[in-house]
């Protein structure tokens, strides 16, 4: 007489349930290429010339992102200033934030809002201060901070990313490091 090794109730529904899957799986699949037409192509979609419901957009690239931030470092330890910097895309995604030496830990915050602003504005946030004294609500959006020291930066008129700047004793600085970034972009 053999011995067979008794199998837990657990283990023999586990073991059964896999081999009905295997057979359920191999019969789905053998029937479906045998009566099956094959599945029709994808739909094709014009190019962004031929259609009018795409569009082109230019994105910075985080190489030229990061060497706009370093440019923000640079001319901000020229003049003996600690300072953050953020640069974001057109869409306010964080491309780079660099946070420079004995910068304050409130500076990386304020470097992402201040260049969230200015992108989606297309505007230096020194001039979209002036913006809250009729529109007193705009500073309540989200995300955005209405002090000096974010910068827009363009191509063909249109934004496509901005520099943030913060930890200088004036926004005015902060803004005239944010424009040194904008400026090592358009070299």
């Amino acid at each position: 007489m053999k011995h067979v090794k008794k199998v837990s109730k657990r283990a023999r529904v586990v073991t059964g349930g896999v081999v009905a899957a295997l057979a359920i799986g191999g019969f789905g699949a053998w029937s479906a290429s045998a009566s099956s037409p094959a599945p029709a192509a994808p739909a094709t979609v014009k190019t962004a010339a031929q259609s009018d419901h795409l569009s082109q957009s230019t994105h910075l690239t985080a190489a030229a992102a990061t060497d706009a931030a370093e440019a923000v470092l640079d001319a901000a330890q020229r003049e003996n200033q600690r300072v953050s910097v953020a640069v974001v895309d057109r869409n306010g995604n964080t491309i780079v934030e660099l946070r420079g030496d004995g910068a304050g830990p409130q500076s990386y915050e304020s470097a992402v809002k201040k260049a969230y602003t200015a992108v989606s504005w297309n505007a230096p946030t020194s001039e979209l201060v002036k913006r809250l004294e009729s529109t007193p609500t705009l500073k309540d959006i989200p995300g955005t901070l209405f002090l000096a020291g974010g910068a827009p930066v363009t191509a063909k008129s249109a934004p496509i990313a901005g520099i943030g700047v913060a930890g200088a004793p004036s926004g005015d600085l902060d803004e005239k490091f944010a424009r040194a970034g904008v400026a090592e972009l358009t070299k």
